[in-house]
């Protein structure tokens, strides 16, 4: 089965950098799950609040320059938490990075505070 993003997940890949943007336009394209777009850029005011929850660690998130989206397994019509589906999720993305020859970093891979949903371009690549 073939997936689309949706008109929501579009927008909310507004302002987001192009070729991070190119990268989650193929994933969907090859993905063997459906998934949405959850975050793309976020106000300083959004992330001081994610600060504040424990849900986030950092001040300097590359959301705030559009370096970063966070993505959600669609499965049955809802987002879906179970890693498992993040590891398909960041196998489809680093296909997809590949093929667009973009570097990606995914959230799971860090050795602390592990992020399933969120991918992001490089620092060193891609400085804000």
């Amino acid at each position: 089965m073939t997936y689309e993003l949706s008109k929501r997940s579009k927008d909310r890949l507004s302002g987001v950098h192009p070729d991070l943007v190119r990268v989650v336009e193929k994933a969907i394209s090859i993905s063997d799950i459906d998934f949405t777009v959850l975050e793309g850029v976020r106000s300083i005011a959004r992330q001081e609040q994610l600060v504040k929850s424990g849900a986030s660690q950092t001040m300097r998130s590359r959301h705030i320059t559009g370096h970063a989206v966070d993505l959600g397994a669609y499965v049955a019509g809802q987002v879906r938490w179970d890693w498992p589906l993040y590891h398909k999720l960041a196998d489809t993305m680093k296909k997809a990075a590949a093929e667009c020859n973009v570097p990606i970093e995914w959230g799971g891979d860090w050795t602390s505070f592990k992020d399933g949903p969120h991918f992001q371009l490089p620092h060193k690549e891609y400085p804000a």
